[in-house]
């Protein structure tokens, strides 16, 4: 099967970038213990490029023996970095260990109906380190951000939330990353076999589209959604009163559902602001044949002005918080 470089973490290469005389002396016995040890992979009379293996030892000498302000680097041709910056990078390795391993669970949250009944269920990521211990959603995401691991955590992730929807008997929403997602006939193929492989209709699929006021590349979007619209999948926009706020895009997008964040939903009972927003993003999603649904529910009275409105899903503590999938 297709295996996209980004979804493998494999070693990092990282290149150093030196100047000023006085660091520049330090290369070539720098480059001699590089190559004794086999950990260069080349350099020049200013640069290296050397494993990850070799970074914290090189560090130490840096610190004691160079001008640090006259060194930077980076990875996978990134933006260049203070070298100091390379001690919080070294730091998120385990982030590596998190993917290869697959050390990720779903939690699930209903999605009710205007009758209270669970009409679906959201799946949400958990993680743990190698000890098994819990991390934070955050530190994870934000580790795989610094090490470049977004595209590889956002396959794990969504092929993890695949395999435990064979576990519900309702329709699934899973958050995916666009920008994770280079190529959607490539990195979206293995969701599609698994699917099938689990005998899993399509149409029980509901893929929503994290930070949509992010993206910028509306084509790459309409390609993957496209994609999962070939494939029988249905898809759903967040925040879209702030992304894409015409008609005439959200048509082009053609979204099964459109939520309301929970930003305009908390408090919305009393609140004129909130509550303008609300019929905005109501109203286009009716515009544009999409279901409308309204997220972080809390507070019962918010709960009875949205169905009022005319909102037909909700999410939110109101309803339950996430919670493992019992067998």
């Amino acid at each position: 099967m297709y295996q996209c470089k980004a979804c493998d973490p494999s070693a990092l290469y990282y290149q150093i970038r030196f100047s000023g005389q006085e660091n520049l002396h330090h290369i070539p016995q720098i480059r001699t213990y590089l190559e004794k040890n086999k950990l260069l992979i080349n350099g020049s009379n200013n640069g290296l490029v050397v494993k990850e293996a070799a970074v914290a030892g090189l560090f130490d000498y840096f610190s004691d023996n160079m001008n640090l302000k006259d060194i930077s680097f980076r990875i996978d041709e990134r933006d260049w970095r203070p070298i100091q910056e390379v001690v919080e990078l070294l730091e998120f390795q385990w982030i590596d260990t998190v993917i290869l391993e697959q050390l990720v669970t779903c939690h699930i949250q209903p999605i009710v109906d205007t009758n209270e009944q669970v009409y679906a269920y959201e799946m949400l990521s958990r993680f743990e380190d190698h000890s098994g211990q819990a991390v934070a959603p955050y530190h994870v995401f934000s580790a795989a951000k610094n090490r470049n691991r977004m595209y590889a955590l956002d396959r794990v992730c969504r092929m993890t939330a695949v395999r435990s929807a064979a576990m519900v008997d309702k329709k699934v929403f899973i958050n995916f990353i666009p920008t994770s997602i280079y190529s959607p006939e490539h990195c979206l193929k293995s969701t599609a076999q698994l699917a099938g492989q689990l005998g899993i209709e399509p149409s029980r699929f509901v893929f929503e589209v994290v930070e949509t006021e992010r993206v910028s590349d509306l084509e790459h979007l309409k390609r993957i959604l496209m994609y999962y619209r070939e494939k029988g999948f249905h898809y759903a926009l967040d925040d879209v009163g702030e992304g894409f706020s015409t008609v005439e895009v959200l048509e082009q997008l053609a979204p099964h559902y459109m939520k309301l964040d929970m930003q305009f939903v908390q408090g919305i009972s009393s609140d004129p602001v909130k509550q303008m927003t609300a019929r905005k993003i109501w109203n286009s999603a009716i515009q544009v044949g999409a279901i409308p649904l309204a997220e972080g529910i809390e507070d019962r009275d918010d709960f009875v002005w949205l169905k009022k409105c005319g909102y037909k899903l909700f999410q939110g503590y109101l309803f339950g918080k996430p919670a493992p999938i019992r067998a």
